[in-house]
């Protein structure tokens, strides 16, 4: 019965405005109220009656930014310990009320934020308003919880590079592309760096970053607003701020040059690539002409850079390309895999395309029309549920955002013409020869390929870190 609600619930959860044939479509955010308890509680409650279902997220702010030197992933462990008992109830007593109830309830940080999320039946609003604040408020930390936890994070990270190393290929990136900054820091750690943490830099992380202050309460689904401001009141209208400021965080430079790492797995048949420079924040102003572009060139299957690595000359399965837009600038990025053999002709590919972007090719009309229905049929597809809601309104909480951030994206999507799509080109797309490159192969096989772009990098994906120690070697002639 759960399931076929939670089935309802995706297919009736929507708010597409109509408008006229020749008009973009788009979507407006429903009805919603946004309330801030004397505590600083921010809470946020949209309802949606059509099925008796209630998601919830809960946002604290700072996340990995958080993290002391030397020990990326407190945050993360935090965040993961939040659901490993809480108030009255230890581990196994805290997952079974959840599970008893059909309903969810996980934790995660990322950069900036560590988030709780999750959703229960309507009539158990009580039940899950109880164990989220038993989780931000009274979270156990146990030692053996701990110990298990950060355990089987060490694991499962030699795990991933025993069998698929392509999931951290990122990871390795940011690591070399922002150095320094906290963008450059693993939000999970590494393997070295879980291990210098003990459950005392938890309790620490706790106590300076969880507070009324840091937190943001968003409930989209079938709830009585008045009801459950009254609920959220009683259980966190009495919690204090958070002791420490919030960490503060500086926009990253873009990098001029190359970089170039290569990350040795010896006998490895292909080779991951990844190529990257620093492109734009969340806020950025021209972001629906900058989704018609990705899209064209990296962001769909028929898109520039598939139909050349995969499509036309087989040298990939797959290529893509994104951005990934916090407070400050994250990256764009381009990413692949292709046979050892042929790492050289399937990078040097992926480079050509983004220099022929640049140079206007692949931005006809037709294109750029294509594009644009591809991304407007897509953006309802994204707001349709509960769970869509809470996730979209927390975005817009998180990075400042006001609601013509989806109100108006219909409407600017079909705007964009090729005279925009060629401003965001230059602005935020990075030229070939300005990139941070990490391959991920057998080094003996393509070094000599591999310094070809650039002053080059080594280490070993043995390491327990993702940032190479090792002195670059200057690039090939």
């Amino acid at each position: 019965m759960y399931r076929m609600l939670l089935a309802a619930g995706a297919a009736l959860m929507f708010a597409v405005v109509s408008r006229p044939a020749d008009a973009a479509p788009g979507v407006t955010i429903p009805a919603y109220s946004r309330t801030v308890l004397d505590n600083g509680v921010t809470l946020v409650i949209m309802p949606r009656s059509e099925v008796p279902l209630v998601a919830f997220t809960a946002l604290v702010r700072g996340g990995a930014l958080a993290d002391a030197d030397g020990k990326a992933g407190v945050a993360s462990l935090t965040a993961g310990l939040l659901e490993k008992g809480a108030g009255a109830r230890d581990a196994y007593q805290f997952a079974d009320a959840v599970e008893g109830a059909g309903g969810s309830l996980s934790a995660a940080a990322g950069t900036e934020a560590i988030t709780v999320g999750g959703q229960f039946l309507a009539q158990d609003r009580d039940l899950m308003v109880e164990l989220l604040a038993d989780a931000l408020l009274r979270p156990r930390f146990e030692a053996d919880e701990f110990d298990s936890l950060r355990n089987r994070r060490i694991e499962e990270l030699k795990a991933a590079k025993d069998a698929d190393p392509s999931g951290l290929i990122r990871i390795y990136g940011r690591a070399l592309l922002f150095g320094d900054h906290p963008y450059g820091r693993p939000a999970g750690g590494s393997e070295r760096t879980l291990a210098a943490i003990a459950r005392e830099d938890v309790l620490a992380y706790y106590r300076a970053n969880f507070g009324a202050d840091r937190l943001t309460l968003i409930f989209a689904g079938d709830v009585d607003p008045a009801a459950l401001t009254a609920l959220v009141t009683r259980a966190f209208g009495s919690w204090g701020r958070a002791s420490a400021p919030l960490p503060a965080l500086a926009t990253p430079a873009r990098i001029s040059g190359r970089r170039v790492l290569l990350v040795d797995q010896p006998g490895a048949a292909q080779t991951y690539f990844w190529l990257a420079n620093t492109g734009v924040a969340r806020r950025y102003a021209d972001r629906a002409a900058l989704d018609v572009v990705n899209t064209l060139y990296g962001g769909r299957f028929t898109s520039i850079l598939n139909t050349e690595l995969r499509i036309k000359s087989g040298l990939s399965y797959g290529a893509a390309s994104g951005f990934t837009r916090g407070s400050v600038p994250g990256e764009f990025a381009i990413r692949s895999f292709t046979q050892t053999d042929t790492t050289g002709k399937a990078i040097d590919l992926a480079l050509d395309t983004l220099t022929r972007l640049h140079h206007g090719e692949g931005l006809s009309p037709e294109m750029l029309d294509s594009a644009r229905s591809y991304v407007l049929g897509q953006f309802p597809l994204q707001l349709e549920t509960a769970s869509h809601w809470v996730a979209a309104l927390a975005e817009l909480e998180l990075y400042g955002l006001d609601r013509a951030y989806i109100d108006g994206y219909g409407a600017a999507v079909g705007a964009v013409d090729a005279a925009a799509a060629q401003r965001v080109i230059a602005d935020a797309f990075p030229s070939a020869d300005d990139l941070a490159i990490v391959l991920i192969g057998d080094a003996a096989k393509i070094r000599e390929t591999a310094a070809k772009y650039g002053p080059l990098t080594e280490m070993p994906l043995a390491a327990p870190d993702f940032r190479a120690p090792a002195v670059s070697r200057p690039a090939a002639e």
